[in-house]
């Protein structure tokens, strides 16, 4: 890794300092100058430059080393969510990649920092990142390579059984894990009181109050209320050795880190785009660097068929939001204008689109951003529709173009990552300590090899059975896992 040059330091300079008159408001950034080697590396980890060893990392490393010797892709930038943020610049890359990405990173930084959505990251990670790399060594020096890497495999095979939400709302109140109160009993009827301690010897009553209290305990369901964030309920509560619950609890960690990022990857790439070509067409480029910059600005924004560019979508719905606002097109009167010319024509002078833009970046993600902000006009002139299968024809065609089909099918895709959602419903499953899982089917079946691959990780760590109900063609299942084999059958949940 390099510092930067005083070429490249003077251009940082003059970048901050337009970002800065414009609004932006970011923490230090960090800007480090690599190779593509070294770029790749940093990029399969994550951005980060120290992660624990594992394959995956390796993995990923070959993906992108390959796809940049032949010419398939290029990482332009990347940026860190830590303060100060770490950024990394492509040291082949011509000045003019160099001022797009730093225009790029100061977007991002200012996403970080001010969406709502990053509020409760941990703003240290880099340090933290670097603790979890030297504690799983440790573990492996400790344990043997093979028995840490195979658990932190299926560790990562759940990665996203949390609860992306948790940080922001309260689901339930924490287990209840205390002693429930004596359960009253009255053992026969007797109405001469002098005969009772016959009648209901203090010995009988003992044995029946017993008995009722672990009838009560039986269908007493563990937890009381379905819980979403299945990492947090092993951890809590399945039998783990302390290397493997510190494991877990890393992993776990993690993801919920890199979760905002997932959830406002659309608004934090076009918020980045947008201050990018903002900067870059108005402050900072030159008559020689013109065709270059639109060249590699097309290339960033570029859609090929079928497929969703966050960087165009999100530029571009920040632009109409800013192009409404400025023209008034929004509140009671505007909403209530039924003449399609006259909408057209809608312009207010109001001169809010600057400050609007700002407040959503603040208070929006993805879900929020497309279903608030997603007009018709929007979707015609961005030509979104929704496609599928033909199995007759043997093709891929055009589904439907109506509005109303093509917003819930993106945002169908958006929520939970468009990942089902899982929650743990029993720990004790008929009294037998097997743990339930319940799929909340909505419209859309498992991928059952799937849903298998997950209770094989699953069992893996809860040492007993595990159970999913899910729906498949229409009809309550009970997937099962035992630790040697998996079966099927139908219920009703």
């Amino acid at each position: 890794m390099a510092e930067l040059s005083p070429r490249l330091q003077k251009l940082r300079e003059e970048i901050e300092g337009h970002a800065l008159a414009f609004g932006l408001d970011f923490w230090d950034v960090v800007f480090e100058v690599l190779g593509y080697d070294e770029l790749n590396m940093v990029a399969a980890y994550g951005g980060f430059p120290n992660r624990y060893p594992h394959w995956r990392f390796g993995m990923e490393y070959e993906q992108l080393a390959k796809g940049y010797e032949y010419g398939l892709s290029k990482i332009y930038e990347m940026v860190i969510n830590n303060e100060p943020s770490y950024a990394y610049l492509l040291e082949s890359n011509m000045d003019v990649d160099q001022k797009i990405v730093m225009a790029h990173v100061f977007g991002h930084v200012d996403f970080f920092k001010n969406n709502f959505a990053f509020a409760h990251t941990n703003r240290k990670m880099m340090d933290e990142m670097a603790n979890h790399a030297t504690r799983v060594r440790r573990l492996i020096d400790r344990m043997g390579v093979e028995l840490v890497e195979g658990f932190v495999d299926r560790c990562l095979s759940l990665e996203n059984l949390i609860d992306y939400q948790s940080p922001y709302v309260r689901r339930s109140a924490a287990i209840d894990t205390s002693e429930r109160p004596p359960v009253e009993v009255h053992g026969f009827r007797n109405e001469r009181e002098y005969m009772g301690e016959y009648i209901n010897p203090p010995e009988y009553l003992q044995d029946q109050r017993r008995r009722l209290e672990a009838e009560r305990d039986a269908k007493r369901r563990f937890p009381e209320s379905p819980q979403r964030d299945v990492l947090k309920f092993l951890i809590d509560f399945a039998p783990l050795e302390p290397w493997e619950r510190e494991v877990l609890s890393m992993v776990r960690e993690e993801a919920y880190y890199f979760a905002p990022q997932g959830q406002t990857k659309i608004m934090n790439e076009g918020w980045a785009s947008y201050w990018h070509s903002t900067i870059m067409t108005q402050r900072v480029l030159t008559d020689a660097e013109v065709i270059d910059y639109a060249d590699h600005h097309s290339g960033t924004l570029g859609t090929r068929p079928g497929a969703l560019n966050p960087y165009k979508i999100g530029i571009e719905l920040f632009r109409d939001i800013e192009d409404r606002w400025n023209k008034g097109r929004f509140g009671k009167a505007f909403d209530e204008c039924d003449d399609m010319v006259e909408r057209q024509r809608w312009n207010t002078h109001a001169g809010k689109g600057r400050q609007k833009i700002f407040e959503v970046r603040r208070h929006y993600n993805d879900v929020t951003f497309i279903d608030e902000f997603l007009t018709p006009e929007f979707a015609v002139e961005q030509k979104l529709f929704v496609y599928g299968f033909n199995d007759k024809a043997n093709h891929w065609e055009i589904v439907e173009r109506a509005f109303r089909e093509v917003k819930q099918k993106l945002l169908t895709q958006l929520t939970n990552f468009g990942q089902p959602i899982i929650e743990v419903m029993d720990g004790n499953f008929e009294n037998r300590s097997e743990l339930l899982l319940a799929h909340r089917h909505e419209g859309v079946d498992l991928k059952m090899d799937h849903a298998r691959e997950t209770l094989r990780a699953l069992q893996g760590l809860w040492r007993r059975p595990v159970n999913l109900y899910t729906k498949v063609d229409g009809k309550g299942t009970l997937v099962r896992f035992d630790g040697s084999e998996h079966t099927e059958r139908r219920a009703t949940f």
